[in-house]
């Protein structure tokens, strides 16, 4: 056959790939004019859709869809973070939220070296930043919103009196009942049948050895047919929780009434939380527990209202929160793959993948190296690491035959006039890696079968997968803690994308405020070396993965997107990019198709490992593309959806509509009008 034949043939299988990819959905896209909500969760979504009911904007809708997530702790709760990118259509601006706690008084390395501790731990009082959801959604709906606090937490205060709990949560509670047990308000709360043992109600058949793939894919099933948490469907009630949220809509509504306008009213509501009763009973009840916080920790603690990054691509600008986040690794990794024919080489071929995946390895290295709480110092050098003519230099050590393992972070200072401060550190780098490596002879990467059902929600832990020996899955199980998104749209023009997070089960509760604590402490490092921009400290934020985007095309929104998923996120929602843009996906397509995952960057979690060369693949991987990556020297490991789950919003521009999408696993879920 000749030259030009075998060309022939490739093209035709390449096209006929991505068509297979193009013409199947499990789900409908969404379809709506007049508003767009899509979030975690079905009652949440609903939530969303009763605000837009009420006369609400996106911004209205999107905080009514967060709080009813953290009222489902839908992996966060209302101690974790909250990340957000808002179009305001009136000023024609991308305006970028961080509602990202910070290190507690207290919080050194010193601290925990005492403690015999390399990094913060994963879970307990010490794992917590100080709460910044909260903060995060009264100034949203403050500067942006429509509506009340009021009505916005409507859903969510119905909530916590009382909603029918999903399977997902019930056997997270379930796995996790150990660590609960640690905590007394954490116990309280969720194991609710903890003393009634044997006289329990059975479980449903269903769910007695743990629930069918049906009612929840993304959790390992709970252990013995008696629950000590609730069941699903049983009326989940934390009073607690919905005595705060009360006192914040009744400390608004005495607000009102004494003259003080929309605005002054939701913050002295946030006053009352950060500097109030309800702050008194969070940091007595953490420090009770061994946990740092300070009355000062909480009243210093402030919402920042940023101007976010952005870099266009092919015509496309696309915008992320700044580098206190991971985001501006895909924007990173756009710019080093502007200079690839990414089109020509087909969709997920080997040549593709080995391309993108190294083009991330060059964009987290960056990140794990360079990015850090903006508000501290040293700076964090982001004009060099943002510019072109860097990234055409990154794209040249991109080997398209075999996959580099050894990418390291380079040097951005020169491509802004300065000289690196931290070349030493730099030279030292990979010797400070905790490297994972195959679990067999052969290279491949073995897994538990309970993690293969694990998915993209919170699992086991390193020490737990330690415990069963294996050793090689610590670092993918930590590589993907969770998070949720939140996106919302309007006709007016109003556009929001976010990433909260934190707070997960198992969290410590703080006392009767039933507030559950953040883990972000884990992502800090505790020695320069690792990372000097990103080291704990007092009042500091750590760098994080939460990563939500806006896409704009001739200066209109064209994309609202994000992902749950720790470091995976930025791979995914990059790939989703690109399957649109480069492939012409529809925005269904793109939140559903294969997907691969690098863990060629250090893990922002756990031991904070690094595994070169290991790729997660989509079990539909072509035969002769799993063998062109093996060579390639890639390590393969394969699950059966690996697309996110991502949640996005297309702006039909030519029909003035909005197209609404969310991945075809999970419990991720989208109405619109």
């Amino acid at each position: 056959m000749t030259a030009k034949r075998i060309f022939l043939v490739l093209s035709i299988l390449v096209l006929a790939s991505t068509a297979t990819a193009q013409m199947r959905t499990e789900k409908p896209p969404l379809h709506g004019a007049h508003w767009m909500a899509i979030t975690g969760k079905p009652l949440a979504a609903t939530a969303g859709a009763m605000i837009f009911d009420r006369g609400g904007n996106a911004i209205d809708a999107a905080m009514a869809m967060l709080a009813a997530t953290c009222t489902m702790w839908d992996t966060l709760s209302w101690g974790g973070e909250t990340q957000a990118l808002i179009y305001n259509p009136q000023t024609k601006k991308v305006i970028g939220i961080d509602a990202l706690g910070v290190a507690p008084t207290g919080a050194t390395p010193e601290f925990f070296h005492s403690k015999g501790m390399k990094y913060p731990p994963e879970y307990g009082p010490l794992a917590a930043v100080t709460p910044g959801t909260p903060g995060g959604l009264m100034v949203m709906e403050a500067e942006y919103g429509k509506l009340s606090l009021k009505d916005v937490l409507a859903p969510a205060i119905q909530m916590a009196d009382g909603y029918p709990i999903e399977a997902q949560l019930v056997n997270t509670i379930e796995s996790q009942k150990a660590r609960i047990k640690q905590w007394p308000y954490s116990r309280k709360t969720f194991l609710v049948h903890e003393s009634n043992g044997a006289n329990a109600a059975a479980a449903p058949a269903t769910t007695s050895g743990g629930p069918t793939p049906a009612q929840d894919r993304a959790v390992a099933a709970p252990v013995g047919g008696h629950h000590e948490g609730p069941y699903p469907g049983e009326m989940f009630r934390q009073p607690d929780l919905a005595a705060t949220l009360r006192k914040l809509v009744e400390t608004e509504q005495d607000a009102l009434k004494h003259g003080k306008s929309r605005k002054e009213a939701i913050y002295a509501a946030y006053d009352r939380f950060y500097k109030g009763d309800i702050a008194k009973e969070i940091v007595r009840s953490v420090q009770e527990q061994g946990g740092l916080f300070t009355a000062d920790d909480l009243a210093k603690w402030q919402v920042r209202i940023e101007e976010p990054l952005s870099t266009n691509y092919r015509g496309i600008e696309v915008y992320k929160l700044r580098e206190w986040t991971q985001g501006p690794a895909m924007l990173a990794s756009l710019n080093i793959l502007e200079n690839f024919d990414l089109k020509s080489m087909g969709f997920n071929t080997s040549r593709y993948i080995n391309t993108v995946y190294q083009a991330m390895s060059l964009a987290f290295a960056d990140r794990d190296f360079y990015y850090g709480d903006i508000y501290f110092p040293p700076v964090e050098p982001i004009r060099g690491l943002m510019s072109k003519e860097y990234a055409r230099e990154r794209a040249k050590l991109i080997n398209p035959d075999h996959n580099e393992p050894r990418l390291g972070p380079g040097d951005p200072y020169p491509f802004q006039g300065e000289t690196n401060p931290y070349k030493d550190l730099l030279k030292s780098w990979w010797s400070t890696a905790n490297i994972t490596r195959p679990a067999s002879s052969s290279g491949s990467w073995i897994r538990p079968a309970a993690a293969q059902t694990a998915e993209f929600a919170p699992r086991a832990t390193a020490a737990e997968t330690r415990a069963t020996g294996n050793q090689s899955d610590s670092y993918l199980e930590t590589f993907y803690a969770g998070t949720t998104s939140v996106e919302a749209a309007d006709a007016d023009g109003w556009v929001i994308s976010v990433t909260p997070s934190g707070g997960w089960v198992p969290a410590v509760i703080a006392g009767h405020s039933g507030v559950g604590l953040s883990e972000r402490m884990q992502s800090f490092v505790t020695d320069p070396a690792e990372g000097p921009f990103n080291v704990v400290e007092p009042g500091k934020r750590p760098r994080v993965t939460l990563t939500p985007t806006l896409a704009f095309k001739g200066g209109k929104p064209f994309l609202c997107f994000s992902v749950q998923g720790g470091d995976s996120q930025d791979q995914n929602l990059l790939q989703f990019f690109l399957d649109i843009v480069e492939f012409g996906f529809t925005v269904q397509e793109a939140t559903e198709a294969p997907n691969f995952n690098s863990f060629q960057m250090r893990s922002s979690f756990g031991n904070h490992d690094i595994a070169p060369g290991r790729i997660l693949l989509n079990d539909d991987t072509p035969p002769y593309v799993r063998s062109e990556l093996r060579r390639m020297g890639f390590s393969q490991i394969f699950e059966a959806r690996t697309s996110g789950p991502i949640n996005a919003i297309l702006f039909d521009q030519a029909h003035g509509t909005m197209w609404g999408g969310s991945s075809n696993h999970g419990e991720d879920y989208g109405i619109g009008w």
